[in-house]
């Protein structure tokens, strides 16, 4: 097997592993489970506005009727005023019927009422386990962030660990080479200092420039002994400050 098949393995089962590692995070399942459960209490609720309109609505209904039943009642009786008997009869047919329609939605009312009182009493609760989940959440969240980095930091710790060998061998080296350098260097400097090696960037007569360099070091020297021996003493060096010139002799 070659080294790029073996390398592409490698980087495939590193992306497949973290591609699990993301559909197996335990905090997108809470964050899911969290976001299930605020649909689930947004539909209750909805459900009470819609019971609580159903309800206002009988309510409304209830009314109409209860003034027709008021009205029916008077016609009756202003119908007996008149000596119309069938109209007030029939006035009071149509207020018995109507009766038994108020009934039915008087039923109907506080079949509504009791549903809404559990509707109210589901969304409470409801709520209450979605807060106190909310925070359990946020906990859990919080905690596995933390021993995910924990978890980092130790496979980074232990990595370093595991290669500290190979950094102190590249370390030995390093300075194995420096020192190979520093040797050569020092080497190729003699070497220029004795005109064993030609410096290509002096001038031509550079070594006729040394050597009268020499000759006239050598004689000031012998000049400066030769001064002392009578006892003449060297000459004063004064001049060499600024604004003196050197002396005559």
């Amino acid at each position: 097997m070659s080294d790029n098949t073996a390398r592409m393995r490698t980087i495939f089962r590193a992306k497949t592993s973290k591609a699990l590692t993301r559909m197996e995070d335990p905090r997108e399942a809470l964050d899911d489970s969290y976001e299930q459960q605020v649909k689930l209490l947004h539909q209750v609720r909805q459900a009470v506005a819609e019971v609580a309109t159903a309800k206002k609505r009988i309510e409304l209904q209830g009314e109409e009727m209860g003034a027709r039943y008021l009205r029916l009642g008077e016609q009756a009786r202003e119908a007996m005023a008149h000596g119309r008997e069938d109209v007030a009869r029939a006035a009071l047919v149509r207020r018995a019927a109507l009766e038994h329609q108020v009934a039915k939605l008087q039923e109907q009312h506080g079949s509504l009422e009791r549903q809404t009182s559990q509707l109210q009493e589901r969304e409470r609760r409801l709520a209450e386990q979605i807060a106190a989940f909310r925070i359990e959440k946020e906990t859990m969240k919080a905690t596995y962030s933390a021993s995910e980095a924990q978890v980092r930091a130790n496979e980074a710790v232990s990595g370093i660990g595991a290669n500290m060998n190979d950094i102190g061998a590249s370390l030995d080296r390093a300075r194995d080479r420096v020192l190979q350098m520093q040797a050569r260097a020092q080497a190729t400097d003699d070497l220029l200092s004795s005109g064993a090696l030609q410096d290509l960037t002096a001038s031509p007569d550079a070594d006729i420039e040394r050597q009268l360099a020499d000759l006239t070091s050598h004689a000031d020297i012998e000049r400066q002994l030769a001064s002392m021996k009578s006892k003449r003493g060297l000459t004063p060096e004064g001049w060499l400050s600024i604004g003196h010139t050197p002396p005559t002799t």
